[in-house]
């Protein structure tokens, strides 16, 4: 349980804390049209709209769109007939809309487009012939949507170098490799370097499965982790991308801790720390961040730090069915 906060005594000054915030940070292009598909599915249909997975790992976002009307199940058998329902961005198996479709049930698919083009690059895999090797994180929602996406025995789960060593593969079996677009850049050219020496005839796609929101804020991670004591992530536990980020954080021999709200935050983390880093999962508004520089400031007189790596401008169009 956290400390309680104890005021600083008249008179007495308080420590000083240097914060360098990283960007880009928090929500992506494919976060920001997921949420906005919810909200304007509620507002074309009515509540409630059923949305099927927490359209994005954060509790904070999944609440909010809960007051608005939203109505989160696990599989489309908890959705009544005659409901509209949408599908998250995480993806979803070509058995989910298929279902709905037989039911007649009004569907809206919010999966980002950068996994959509990772399931066509899987269907045309298979259509030419090639098995593929499949680098991500067994049992997550977007492994599981791939997955479904090809006949069954024709994709198969690496998470590991170790992994690729246990295939049992001959070198003339025609392979393919994609990849879960929320990992570890540094983990998957590993992983993706072994199944290459192993397998020098692996096919691989003609752009980075990893997308770019995910190796933008690694790459700001890299960026503050070195200058800083303690680096605070702001992210679900079941958010990959910001997973990931303590990791990297960790890698680069700081103290890394993954916190959902400032609430989390426990005062002694602070003892002997100088410079706190904070960054934000693709899931986590920046209204979190705020909260999180704010509690701080309770404690510390707070000197705060923006250190840009990139600038991103991404749009991703939304479904031209709420938008007519």
């Amino acid at each position: 349980m956290n400390a309680p906060f104890q005021d600083t005594p008249a008179g007495q000054a308080r420590d000083a804390l240097t914060v360098l915030i990283a960007a880009p940070r928090g929500f992506c292009a494919g976060v920001d049209r997921a949420i906005e598909i919810v909200e304007r599915a509620i507002a074309k249909y009515g509540a409630p709209v059923y949305v099927r997975h927490e359209i994005v790992h954060n509790r904070f976002v999944v609440d909010d769109l809960k007051a608005k009307g939203a109505i989160f199940v696990e599989e489309l058998d908890e959705v009544p007939d005659d409901m509209p329902v949408v599908f998250s961005a995480h993806g979803v198996p070509k058995s989910v809309p298929e279902e709905a479709q037989r039911r007649e049930l009004t569907y809206v698919d919010a999966t980002c487009p950068l996994v959509s083009k990772v399931h066509r690059q899987a269907e045309r895999q298979v259509e030419a012939g090639r098995h593929i090797v499949f680098i991500g994180h067994k049992g997550h929602p977007e492994v599981i949507g791939t997955f479904g996406q090809v006949p069954e025995g024709q994709m198969t789960l690496v998470e590991t170098v170790e992994d690729v060593a246990d295939l049992d593969f001959t070198a003339d079996t025609p392979l393919a490799f994609l990849t879960q677009t929320t990992l570890s850049v540094d983990d998957t050219y590993k992983i993706v370097a072994a199944l290459k020496d192993r397998f020098p005839q692996i096919v691989g796609p003609k752009a980075e499965d990893i997308c770019y929101a995910t190796s933008n804020r690694q790459m700001a991670v890299k960026l503050i982790a070195p200058g800083s004591d303690l680096v605070l992530v702001i992210g679900a536990p079941n958010s990959s991308n910001s997973l990931r980020l303590v990791e990297v954080a960790e890698r680069c021999g700081t103290s890394a801790r993954l916190i959902q709200r400032a609430m989390d935050i426990d005062p002694a983390w602070l003892e002997g720390v100088g410079t706190v880093g904070i960054t934000a999962g693709a899931s986590a508004p920046e209204t979190l961040v705020r909260e999180v520089v704010d509690r701080l400031g309770e404690w510390r007189d707070v000197e705060e730090h923006t250190l840009v790596t990139a600038e991103e401008k991404m749009v991703f169009k939304l479904p031209r069915q709420l938008t007519a």
